[in-house]
């Protein structure tokens, strides 16, 4: 019976961010314009802590990562939810569907723990700046961002097989404008407890686990700041993480309204706001932080196209 339950669902019909038909291409437009800026801003940040050599340090590698990640998880979203504006009904197929939400959760997951190593990062560079590229070596960095990888893709593969291994006999339309865990879990029609429970415990430990070491990295800045006896000190290092406590901040803000508040007062709706917050704007947000904020991202972007427009030049 459970199998014939199964297979009774072959696509999703994704209902989006609104029904108001008058408010499909005004959105359409805003949600495109959203998603090409986050496009051309994290793949601009990526290509130039690759190609510049004064980018090729700790800090720019984690946040190269931090890039891919942004790009991962709002283009596993992002296309589908532009189309929703563009057709009538807007399904996706049972399989695509595990798809968008493994590489969803994965890119998620692993922001977080990149973030946390960048807190660890700043931590090391304001309070121990003679020994930051010993401490910070190319090891250790690797480190740092590998084992989220590779965690956050066995995390992301274990959600998605034990929700699309379950049943869903009932209805296909999933409130939401992706393939999220909890909408799809709405929809199942066999016992959700054990992946509820599963997804309660791993969303907490990634969320508590990670954020502990931020706030400890900041802590510790804290303390090492209060101590500085030199203002112009003082500027220099809430300058050199304030750009980092600003994307942990709202990050971390809206990923705990989203996911720990009580299943009494949850709302699809209210999630659909939270969840727009997070898959389009912060990453559209976080290249411009870093390069509206950041004088070393500047003057690359500088560097690198007074070199394109030289190249440009000798080829004409």
């Amino acid at each position: 019976m459970e199998n014939h339950n199964l297979t009774m669902v072959t696509e999703f019909i994704l209902m989006g961010i609104t029904a108001c038909p008058e408010l499909q291409p005004p959105l359409f437009v805003l949600f495109l314009i959203i998603y090409l800026i986050s496009l051309i801003g994290n793949l601009g940040m990526i290509i130039l802590t690759l190609v510049d050599s004064r980018l090729q340090t700790p800090m720019y590698f984690f946040l190269r990562h931090l890039s891919t990640t942004d790009l991962g998880y709002t283009t596993a979203v992002g296309p589908k939810m532009l189309q929703n504006f563009l057709v009538d009904q807007n399904t996706i197929s049972f399989h695509l569907c595990a798809i968008q939400l493994s590489f969803f959760s994965m890119f998620i997951a692993c922001e977080i723990y990149i973030l946390s190593a960048m807190s660890y990062d700043r931590y090391v560079a304001i309070c121990k700046p003679l020994f930051y590229m010993v401490i910070m070596s190319k090891r250790l960095c690797l480190v740092l961002v590998v084992i989220p990888y590779v965690y956050c893709t066995i995390v992301a593969l274990l959600i998605t097989i034990k929700i699309f291994t379950l049943s869903f006999c009932g209805s296909n339309v999933i409130s939401h404008f992706y393939c999220d865990s909890l909408p799809l879990l709405s929809l199942v029609c066999s016992n959700t407890q054990e992946i509820e429970v599963i997804l309660l415990y791993l969303s907490a430990f990634n969320l508590i686990s990670s954020l502990l070491l931020v706030l400890v990295s900041y802590l510790l800045i804290l303390i090492a700041i209060i101590r500085m006896h030199s203002a112009e000190g003082r500027r220099k290092a809430f300058s050199t993480c304030g750009s980092h406590l600003t994307m942990v901040t709202v990050f971390y803000g809206t990923l705990i309204f989203m996911y720990m508040q009580p299943k009494s007062s949850h709302s699809f709706d209210t999630d659909k706001v939270a969840s727009i917050f997070y898959t389009m704007v912060i990453p559209m947000l976080n290249p411009l932080i870093y390069s509206l904020r950041n004088k070393d991202v500047k003057d690359a972007l500088h560097r690198t196209l007074k070199k394109i427009h030289g190249f440009l030049l000798k080829l004409t």
